[in-house]
């Protein structure tokens, strides 16, 4: 009476769990789309936490002047605009290495990430704190880096400070 009882068991599991052969087709097919899609999300989120953190250790590297592993963070081709002008890296290296401009600290409040392709944009309101030209100052902005992935690796094309009230949000 057991094994009949088993083999009922087992045919209706069976039956229940497959189906006409073109709704097989379609859960496999729905189920590789699902898995597919799950991947990607992994993937996109593992490439935005990394791109969080080299951006702490930029904000890092630039309270330290420490301008060997920033040239190797900033594109040959990158931007800066700041409240008194825009230029490229050399004279962005040239800046922090003099200190005309020392980010001795950055607060950061929030951060959100958009990455397509091999282009990334990260948006950071923060509280920097810098001495500049013989200053001490604290603002209040919204940063936005550009990151471009080059030979599986991501680097600076942009920054861009965005002065805002301490109240400003970053919309997720």
């Amino acid at each position: 009476m057991k094994s009949i009882q088993l083999v009922i068991v087992a045919v209706i599991s069976l039956l229940s769990s497959t189906t006409a052969l073109g709704e097989n087709n379609t859960n496999t097919d729905e189920n590789s789309v699902m898995a597919e899609q799950q991947n990607f999300y992994v993937t996109q989120q593992a490439e935005s936490d990394k791109l969080i953190a080299l951006s702490k250790q930029k904000w890092q590297w630039m309270a330290d002047k420490n301008v060997d592993d920033l040239a190797a963070l900033f594109h040959e081709e990158s931007k800066f605009v700041h409240m008194s002008g825009s230029w490229k890296k050399a004279r962005e290296m040239e800046i922090i290495e003099s200190g005309s401009i020392w980010y001795k600290n950055t607060l950061v409040h929030d951060t959100d990430v958009e990455i397509i392709g091999n282009t990334a944009v990260l948006w950071s309101r923060i509280t920097l704190e810098a001495h500049v030209r013989g200053n001490d100052v604290s603002n209040e902005f919204t940063a936005t880096e550009v990151y471009v992935k080059t030979e599986n690796r991501w680097l600076l094309l942009g920054l861009t400070f965005s002065s805002v009230r301490d109240t400003h949000k970053i919309e997720h």
